[in-house]
């Protein structure tokens, strides 16, 4: 009798460990499982959501630094004063802020205007084609629907304020220094370093590779540069327009 009671002890302990080993296992490892996907999704940076702001900021702050570099620069080819420099790179500060902001918020404003127009549209197909009961449901998502509108307010006044902090670059790096060519110079170093800052700081929040980004804006930069100071200068020698001035 001994030997067939541990006989069956060695049957029976087995097929109950085995499953609750593997049954335990599997369940453990399931709830771990959805416990990190819910912890990575939880944590995962929806890159989307910044793209409104991320590219007015980055356009902005490009296009400040570009213009009134390459203006500045422009001007120092037909006119050796850092006066007439800094003139002309604040006054690209002050206009080229403003018309950022303005076109962006009428930009903005129109795809506004687009995306309410479409909300209203799809409530009132799903109003007429739809009983009572999904009242409710219609009214949360369009609740959820102008909570994801764009704002032209905050998209100008992000477009402008970028637009100046890159602006201030190359105007506070070569705007007050009075030999020429130190001065371009202080305005070409300084905004390639700007641009290839700004250019890699929009790559890292928007989640794009930093590496190309502050590359290709820095080589754009460059180009929009070296065309500006070309042109004016040839049309200076052609026109004999150099003026020189303290």
């Amino acid at each position: 009798m001994a030997p067939n009671l541990s006989s069956d002890a060695s049957h029976q302990f087995p097929s109950i460990s085995k499953p609750n080993k593997h049954g335990g296992a599997a369940a453990g490892g399931d709830i771990e499982a959805a416990a990190s996907r819910g912890s990575s999704g939880a944590g995962r940076v929806d890159y989307l959501a910044r793209a409104q702001w991320l590219r007015a900021a980055v356009l902005g702050a490009n296009d400040g630094l570009v213009s009134v570099a390459s203006l500045m620069i422009g001007v120092g080819a037909v006119n050796d004063g850092a006066r007439a420099m800094l003139v002309s790179g604040l006054a690209g500060l002050v206009a080229g802020a403003c018309s950022m902001a303005i076109g962006e918020f009428v930009s903005v404003y129109a795809q506004y205007d687009i995306q309410v127009a479409h909300s209203e549209r799809g409530r009132s197909d799903d109003s007429s084609g739809s009983g009572s009961s999904d009242g409710g449901g219609g009214a949360g998502g369009g609740g959820e629907e102008e909570s994801r509108l764009p704002s032209p307010a905050q998209a100008a006044a992000a477009s402008a304020l970028a637009f100046a902090a890159g602006a201030a670059v190359p105007l506070l790096s070569g705007g007050f220094v009075r030999p020429w060519a130190p001065r371009v110079a202080a305005v070409c170093v300084s905004s390639s370093v700007g641009l290839a800052g700004f250019g890699a700081a929009g790559a890292y929040l928007g989640g794009a590779s930093v590496v190309r980004s502050g590359a290709r804006v820095l080589l754009g930069g460059w180009l929009a540069m070296a065309v500006t100071f070309a042109v004016l200068k040839l049309c200076s020698l052609a026109f004999k327009t150099q003026v020189v001035s303290a």
